[in-house]
């Protein structure tokens, strides 16, 4: 089965930037966790997101396309980047969720629905 792990964090919680002091320690975690992710077999995929700055929403509403700069809504946290899952249980998704190294912030973890055969 497939999770999505979202993950969401507050945006005006400081994170280390590329040429920080504490950068590199901060990726290499990331890291390690993609590598054990990989290594066990449950790796499926993610990425990490451009800030919500950079979003564009395509908004569809009584037979009209509108595009809207920025993300979809005004939130206190925004999404970050998400990984997918593929294990067997969800409680094998959580335990992956819980050790994702962010600081602060959230990790939704979801299903995905299964589209295989359409």
């Amino acid at each position: 089965m497939k999770y999505l792990l979202l993950i969401v964090s507050d945006p005006t919680l400081p994170s280390p930037e590329p040429g920080d002091e504490g950068f590199d320690e901060y990726m290499a975690a990331w890291t390690r966790y993609t590598q054990d992710m990989v290594e066990a077999g449950a790796y499926g995929g993610g990425e990490a997101l451009q800030g919500p700055e950079t979003a564009t929403t395509v908004r569809h509403e009584a037979g009209a396309t509108t595009l809207v700069d920025g993300p979809f809504a005004e939130l206190k946290e925004h999404v970050g980047g998400y990984y997918v899952v593929d294990v067997d249980t969800l409680d094998d998704a959580l335990e992956w969720a819980r050790r994702l190294p962010v600081g602060t912030g959230a990790v939704e973890v979801r299903p995905i629905f299964p589209t295989d055969g359409f």
